[in-house]
């Protein structure tokens, strides 16, 4: 007996929608054939004038290919996502802006609120962390043309995206997306993952240190320490990797979260005060006092560096820290007795 095979039925409330917005994408594309170089444009100049230090600004019109398989997204029921996609998608016509450091970002945050209507503004790496996740670091922004934007009063009227990154974020960015997302049909090595936290602490140290930098070559400003990037799990590994170099080896990435707990029993929770732990004279002193029979990881290193520092004081903050505190305990005591010469 033959059984006959039904073509996929169509959703034409959807195919309608779709159709609708072709023929209004087209005819607006057709109308600005310029659009994407009018607001790259008018972008730069803003930051130019504005005297933001920027690094590049790039705008372009989203492809039909593109906006076509945004548009067709639907909900749990099969209703489709944007009921009015031409509207209800902001990033249609898109911008982003990098700049070289991550003070910057509230300049441009607040250049653009000056000069556009800001509808909605959303920090991504928040939302991120919020999440439970790490990594992605950019500001979205979207916007509506108004009647005095400089350059644009053509375009009065007209909503779409900005993207503000650092160069760093930026970069992170476009490889992970690259590695990811575009062989989401291949099966990646877990090592990846990994790989790209390590990769997403280094950055935001640079980005924290680019800041520094930034402030103390000018002068007029004095140094703002609220810039210095707070620790935690996540970013330890890439911090340590930058301060300690290639010497010591990652540690497992679980046991970031007590070492962070460590470091906060001395009131240690910013870069800097990691950086002021990791000087070259103790963590010499430390290594040929101890003598290890092994190369230590860094949540190691770090253990007994703080031990060195604060001594006894050290073991009864801390003793209790892990799954073993009355074994803790005794190698501490162990531990800061060679440290001493006792």
């Amino acid at each position: 007996m033959s059984t006959s095979h039904q073509p996929a039925k169509r959703n034409k409330a959807a195919d309608d929608t779709i159709a609708r917005l072709g023929s209004t994408y087209f005819a607006w594309v057709n109308e600005h054939p310029d659009a994407a170089a009018t607001f790259r444009h008018a972008l730069h100049e803003l930051m130019r004038d504005a005297g933001v230090q920027f690094d590049r600004v790039d705008a372009r019109v989203k492809s039909w290919t593109s906006l076509k398989e945004k548009a067709r997204k639907t909900r749990a029921d099969g209703t489709l996502l944007y009921h009015d996609p031409w509207h209800d998608i902001k990033d249609i016509l898109g911008a982003r802006i990098t700049v070289l450091h991550s003070t910057e970002i509230p300049a441009v945050q607040r250049l653009l609120a000056d000069q556009f209507e800001v509808l909605r503004s959303v920090d991504k790496a928040e939302e991120t962390r919020v999440a439970g996740g790490f990594g992605y670091g950019s500001h979205h922004l979207v916007v509506r043309v108004e009647e005095q934007s400089e350059g644009l009063e053509d375009y009065a009227g007209q909503v779409f995206e900005v993207q503000i990154r650092t160069v760093l974020q930026h970069a992170w960015a476009e490889f992970e997306h690259d590695i990811r997302y575009k062989r989401a049909s291949e099966k990646l090595d877990p090592r990846v993952d990994r790989a790209f936290t390590l990769a997403a602490g280094l950055i935001e140290l640079a980005d924290q240190q680019f800041d520094q930098i930034a402030t103390l070559a000018d002068p007029q400003e004095r140094v703002n320490t609220d810039v210095d990037a707070e620790i935690s799990p996540e970013t330890l590994p890439g911090i340590l990797t930058v301060l300690l170099g290639s010497q010591f080896p990652l540690s497992r990435a679980g046991d970031y979260r007590f070492l962070t707990e460590l470091l906060r029993a001395h009131g240690i929770e910013v870069v800097s005060e990691v950086a002021e732990l990791t000087n070259p004279a103790d963590i010499e002193a430390v290594s040929n006092t101890l003598n290890y029979p092994f190369m230590p990881g860094q949540v190691r290193i770090m253990d007994d560096l703080l031990l060195n520092r604060f001594g006894s004081e050290h073991i009864e903050k801390t003793w209790d820290a892990g799954n073993r505190p009355g074994v803790r305990r005794k190698r501490l005591t162990s531990r800061l007795a060679l440290l001493r010469g006792e």
